[in-house]
């Protein structure tokens, strides 16, 4: 029997979160040099601002973003569930979410320290 080993679906992010999906655009994510991609651990002193993301697509098409965190603060404790930090529309095809319309970037600040 085959294991799916997709971040998404091993920390139950779909069946949970949203339903399985097929992406439609590519897109890249960097907190400074650092390339997240899902399944990414990113402390929150990296996380102080908003990340670069580069959103693939078609011009002439116009694309959102959401990020968010569905297991917040913790996986063991997820009290704050899909804690919406970042929301962007009307973002271009083929350029950057700082092109689009930002609609809010939260950090929640917390003396957790992750490892």
């Amino acid at each position: 029997m085959a294991v799916n080993s997709d971040p998404l679906v091993v920390f139950q992010f779909i069946g949970d979160v949203v339903e399985m999906f097929e992406p439609s655009v590519s897109m890249s994510l960097y907190f400074d040099d650092k390339n997240v991609t899902n399944g990414s651990d990113v402390k929150p002193s990296l996380a102080a601002s908003a990340p670069l993301v580069t959103i693939g697509g078609e011009p002439g098409k116009f694309y959102t973003l959401v990020m968010i965190d569905p297991d917040d603060p913790s996986p063991s404790e997820p009290t704050l569930r899909e804690w919406a930090h970042w929301i962007v529309t009307d973002i271009p095809g083929g350029s950057i979410a700082s092109q689009g319309e930002t609609l809010q970037y939260l950090v929640l600040v917390r003396s957790t320290t992750y490892t």
